[in-house]
């Protein structure tokens, strides 16, 4: 069952950062809501004091971990890194219950009878008895709190100060798809997004568009499928009968190189270079059709599968979205009980096939799969979705490269509730670390991050009558 994965969070950048933190571990019940269970289990947090000015009630920057492995936010979330000693601050890093290494039941939590207590709620729920700890379970806090979050990490952060905005300051909320659900975002806006990336490009978006009826086409015979295999460089025998695989994993490659299209070479799942979509697309510059389209696809792929590596390899099409730098196993749980995105295409204002969004074949699924039925008013319920007027001290940041900006606003909520739309950048560029290949835009979003930031932290003191001197 193929899904979006909110895959922003697992972007490694080659830029030569090493951050120093200490691995701790934090005690939280498997049920916060519940009386019936008294269990408990450990979530990872990572932290660094080297900044932090204690005596002078210096700020807690806390990441909102999400679905994967906490130490690769660590790692190349570098703006929190990058203003921690301007600001003395704490900067910790806290796992999502059910990724990385706080599974509640290690290796047997994502089994059915195991995962039901994988939500956002919960998740939040141990940030909260987190953060409570490091103040020293004070009445009164002492430190000012400011959330960091992208992606679906984008959405807790934002989440955490609506839910608990006794306990966090404020929140920075890059990329956060917060209101992608089901009748709040028309469901192609996703695709057609993706789609404006390579229609920057010459022929690109046409050719693709092109080559599903062509793909197809050579897959619904044996000598068809044995050319596609062997032009594509597919592992495997030949079968007509893995087609939809391979289109699953061909949207899936377009849908990442648009959401990892930065102007330097990153790692994102598989080495890539500067501009990606660029890189490809030069491969589909002409009017192209038959097998010249096919060898043209080709590259494409060879560019999305073995870029950067000594020694091409085949490309194990059938993988679908299980990339080995992702723990994120338990996020098709989440998709299929409160995350619930709709995503479709038209195959006239986008580059894909027409594929509508089907609730009751997603519903199928996801009961076959884990004995579920999605709750599609579950989050807007929840948390609000668009209609944050209540909320306060959120700043959401938006790429307008980025397919997930879908999901997000086009302008500010309120006095205390900012957006900022990034010009010509991908998935939340703005949390990542610095680059001379930085454009104006994404620095000029910092610097207002850091404006709220300070306001925040200002706010604060002067509320509990905290002075620095």
């Amino acid at each position: 069952m193929w899904r979006y994965l909110l895959l922003s969070m697992f972007l490694f950048v080659n830029v030569n950062t090493h951050y120093l933190y200490k691995t701790k571990w934090f005690e939280v019940p498997l049920d916060h809501f519940g009386l019936g269970r008294k269990e408990t289990f450990k979530i990872k947090y990572l932290e660094n004091e080297d900044y932090w000015n204690k005596n002078e009630y210096g700020p807690i920057f806390f990441y909102t971990g999400n679905e994967g492995q906490i130490e690769a936010f660590a790692n190349y979330t570098g703006f929190m890194w990058e203003i921690a000693a301007e600001y003395q601050a704490k900067i910790v890093f806290a796992e999502h219950r059910y990724y990385g290494e706080s599974k509640p039941f290690g290796n047997k939590s994502l089994e059915k009878e195991y995962i039901g207590y994988l939500t956002s709620a919960q998740a939040l729920a141990d940030y909260a008895d987190l953060i409570n700890y490091l103040q020293n379970n004070e009445i009164k806090p002492r430190y000012p709190v400011i959330a960091f979050g992208g992606s679906y990490g984008g959405m807790l952060a934002a989440y955490i100060r609506i839910k608990y905005p006794h306990l966090v300051a404020g929140s920075i909320a890059a990329s956060a798809p917060i209101h992608m659900f089901p009748g709040m975002t028309k469901c192609d806006l996703f695709n057609r997004i993706v789609t404006a990336s390579f229609k920057r490009n010459l022929y690109c978006s046409e050719n693709i568009q092109k080559s599903w009826h062509l793909i197809r086409s050579y897959s619904s015979s044996v000598n068809g499928s044995e050319y596609l295999h062997k032009t594509l460089n597919l592992c495997g025998a030949s079968n007509a009968t893995d087609i939809n695989s391979l289109i699953e994993y061909l949207e899936s490659a377009y849908v990442t190189l648009a959401m990892v299209n930065y102007p330097f070479a990153s790692s994102f799942l598989t080495p890539l270079p500067a501009q990606p979509v660029a890189v490809v697309c030069q491969y589909l510059n002409q009017n192209l059709a038959n097998e010249s389209l096919l060898e043209g696809i080709a590259k494409v792929i060879d560019v999305y599968a073995n870029y950067g590596k000594k020694t091409k390899q085949c490309v194990d099409y059938k993988e679908g979205d299980n990339y080995q730098n992702l723990d994120a196993g338990g996020w098709d749980f989440q998709a299929c009980t409160e995350m619930v995105m709709p995503v479709c295409s038209t195959g006239q204002n986008d580059m894909f096939e027409a594929s509508p969004w089907n609730f009751t074949k997603f519903s199928e699924d996801c009961y076959k799969k884990y004995n579920v039925y999605p709750r599609e008013n579950m989050a807007r319920l929840e948390y609000g979705g668009d209609l944050l007027q209540a909320a306060s001290n959120i700043v959401f940041s938006y790429g307008l490269l980025d397919p997930w900006t879908a999901g997000g606003f086009i302008s500010s909520v309120s006095d205390s509730v900012d957006v900022i739309l990034i010009a010509d950048a991908a998935h939340h560029l703005d949390l990542m670390p610095s680059s001379p290949d930085d454009q104006s835009p994404v620095k000029d979003a910092r610097e207002k991050h850091k404006q709220h930031i300070s306001k925040w932290i200002d706010s604060f003191r002067a509320r509990n009558k905290h002075v620095v001197t």
